[in-house]
């Protein structure tokens, strides 16, 4: 259900792109040192989204270093670590955690399971940390579950799981910035959810899976309603996103809300298009 929120790369600013990649591999050496191997496997666009939120809301300075890695072994890459990224490493990790968990309890994946326990003790080290955020998480999650089993066709219901959930991690301090942040957390969670159900339609209805767009596919207006859903979340996002005193690389914030969010929504259209047109 994550990585649909990510930078729009053609329409960033080379200087832009190579920041923004600088916060994305010190969240991925964070993972790692605080993680170990299995937790930088967690990594995400989104956290990464979250990581530069909260450091250019809260003006926090980082340390900028450069090293190889195994993804990139030969050349040295810049990364930018601080105290924020060291959060989004925690809550990352507890997120991957508790999907795991799922993925067993609903789908007895073994994988999920297997997975689940190496990160058992860094993720019940990382509850006690942060109590008010696994307690939210582990809440909604539970109602989405229900809402699966359910079969619940109203998406705004789980979408609305997922928005509580999203608007919880955006709370990095209990503060003056708190109500704003929980719109943009809130909004954005229900995007993913609902953009993730729109990405996975397909697959879900081959393999039987839970989708909240099964009956809504049938209508006429199906992808306008889709589009209107997903248009109007992100409007929110956004215009709670703007009220917030972000200063330092706002165009990357920018970027990602109002063209990186659309990234698989625009490849999913193509490859609509593509096979109409070779139905011709």
């Amino acid at each position: 259900m994550f990585g649909y929120v990510t930078i729009c790369e053609p329409e960033l600013k080379m200087k832009d792109w190579r920041k923004y990649r600088s916060y994305y591999c010190g969240l991925c050496r964070t993972l790692k040192e605080r993680h170990g191997n299995v937790g930088q496997l967690t990594l995400t666009y989104d956290m990464t989204f979250a990581v530069i939120l909260l450091t250019s809301l809260y003006e926090v300075k980082g340390l900028t270093s450069s090293h190889r890695c195994k993804t990139h072994p030969v050349k040295k890459q810049w990364m930018i670590q601080n105290e924020i990224t060291e959060y989004c490493a925690d809550m990352n990790v507890l997120l991957a955690y508790y999907h795991m968990i799922d993925n067993w309890q609903d789908e007895k994946k073994v994988s999920g399971l297997l997975a689940s326990k190496t990160l058992h003790g860094k993720a019940k080290k990382i509850e006690k940390k942060y109590k008010r955020q696994s307690q939210v998480i582990r809440r909604e999650l539970k109602k989405l579950a229900e809402y699966e089993k359910e079969n619940c066709q109203n998406i705004d219901l789980p979408a609305g799981c997922f928005g509580r959930l999203m608007e919880e991690l955006l709370v990095y301090k209990e503060d003056m910035w708190e109500p704003t942040l929980r719109k943009v957390g809130f909004f954005l969670g229900k995007f993913i959810y609902i953009m993730d159900a729109y990405d996975d339609l397909q697959k879900d209805m081959k393999e039987k899976c839970y989708n909240p767009l099964k009956i809504l596919r049938f209508e006429e207006n199906f992808e306008e309603k889709c589009y209107q859903m997903l248009q109007m979340m992100i409007a929110e996002c956004s215009t709670a996103f703007e009220q917030l005193p972000c200063l330092v690389d706002v165009e990357i914030l920018r970027n990602i809300l109002y063209a990186g969010v659309w990234t698989k929504y625009r490849k999913k259209q193509m490859e609509k298009e593509e096979k109409k047109a070779d139905r011709k």
